[in-house]
C-alpha cells in the first residue's frame, strides 16, 4: 500500500478536528510488540504535525516517549478513513493546542477531567482520504462466519471473557489488526470482518483487504482491537497464522496470547492474570 502524502491538506486538517469520529494509534510496548489504543483525540496542528490529547492514563503515552515510532487510522462519521504514520517529539502542558482542546465541549465541560497534555508528532506519510468497501466487507463477513468453524483451537480453557468473544463476533464492531513493519513503524490494517472461532483465537476471510493482510508474515505477533459504538472495546495480541483454507475459503487466524482493557477508568492487562500489588511507583507522571 502507497503512503503517496507528506502533509495534511485542509480537508485532512478539517476531518481530523471534531471529537466525533474513530481515532486509531498503534504503538510499540517495551517488549517491542505492537499495541492499538483508542485515541479520538488525535488531531492535525498543521501541515506537517500530529497531535494527542491526552486525558487519562493508559500505556500507550508511555510507550511511544520511549519508541516513537507509530502508525495512526482516523475514520470519520461519514466513513471515511486517513491511515499514516508519526514520530513523537515532545509534550507540552500549555500552549495553543493545549487552549484548544480544553474549549471542546466533550472536555470543556467534563466534570472529572479535561486535557492534561498534548503530545507533539511529526507526520511521516500519509494516504487518504479512502471509503470503505462495504460490498467486499460484508460478503467478507459471512465467510468468515462459515469459515471459523472449521479453524478453532481446540482448547477449552478460556482467555477471551465471554465479553470479548461476544464484542469480537458482533458484526456490527469495528475491528482493526496492527503490526510491526521491516521500518520499525506499526502499520494498523481494518479488519472489521474479524470474529473469535473460539476464546483462543480469532479467525478472519482475507476477501477484504487480503493483499494487505497477506504481507504479514506467520508466525508474527500482531495486535487486534475491537470497538462497538458504544465505545466498548478491547485489545488483544498473539500469533498471526499462515493464510489458508477453511471450508474452501482463503482464511488467515490470530492465536490470543495476551488481552488489555483499554476503555477508563481502569486500563490494564486481563491475560495472563495479573496479581493484584499495592502501587508504590508513579514512574510514568
Amino acid at each position: 500500500m502507497k503512503y503517496n502524502l507528506t502533509e495534511f491538506d485542509e480537508q485532512a486538517i478539517e476531518a481530523f478536528a471534531p471529537a466525533e469520529k474513530i481515532g486509531l494509534v498503534a504503538s510499540i510496548s517495551p517488549e517491542g510488540l505492537p499495541h492499538i489504543t483508542l485515541i479520538t483525540s488525535i488531531g492535525a496542528a498543521g501541515p506537517k504535525q500530529v497531535i494527542l490529547g491526552e486525558f487519562c492514563k493508559g500505556s500507550s503515552k508511555s510507550q511511544i516517549r520511549k519508541n516513537p515510532k507509530v502508525g495512526f487510522l482516523v475514520m470519520t462519521m461519514d466513513r471515511k478513513m486517513w491511515r499514516g504514520h508519526a514520530k513523537w517529539t515532545h509534550l507540552r502542558q500549555e500552549g495553543p493546542e493545549y487552549e484548544k482542546y480544553n474549549d471542546l465541549p466533550m472536555f470543556r465541560y467534563n466534570a472529572y477531567f479535561g486535557i492534561n497534555t498534548v503530545h507533539y508528532l511529526d507526520l511521516v506519510d500519509l494516504k487518504g482520504p479512502d471509503g470503505l468497501p462495504l460490498p467486499k466487507i460484508i460478503l467478507s463477513a459471512l465467510m468468515t462466519k462459515i469459515a471459523k468453524s472449521g479453524v478453532p483451537s481446540g482448547s477449552t480453557d478460556r482467555i477471551l471473557t465471554a465479553f470479548g468473544e461476544n464484542l469480537f463476533n458482533r458484526l456490527d464492531a469495528l475491528k482493526f489488526i496492527a503490526y510491526i513493519r521491516k521500518d520499525g513503524y506499526p502499520e494498523i490494517v481494518p479488519l472489521l470482518q474479524c470474529q473469535a472461532a473460539d476464546s483462543r483465537r480469532l479467525a478472519f476471510s482475507t476477501m477484504a483487504y487480503g493483499e494487505e493482510l497477506e504481507k504479514i508474515a506467520s508466525g508474527q505477533t500482531v495486535a487486534v482491537f475491537g470497538l462497538t459504538m458504544k465505545m466498548e472495546d478491547v485489545v488483544v495480541r498473539g500469533t498471526f497464522g499462515a493464510v489458508s483454507r477453511s471450508r474452501g475459503i482463503r482464511t488467515g487466524t490470530v492465536d490470543i496470547e495476551w488481552v488489555y482493557n483499554s476503555m477508563p477508568p481502569c486500563h490494564g492487562q486481563i491475560y495472563p492474570p495479573v496479581a493484584l500489588s499495592p502501587v508504590t511507583e508513579f514512574s510514568d507522571f
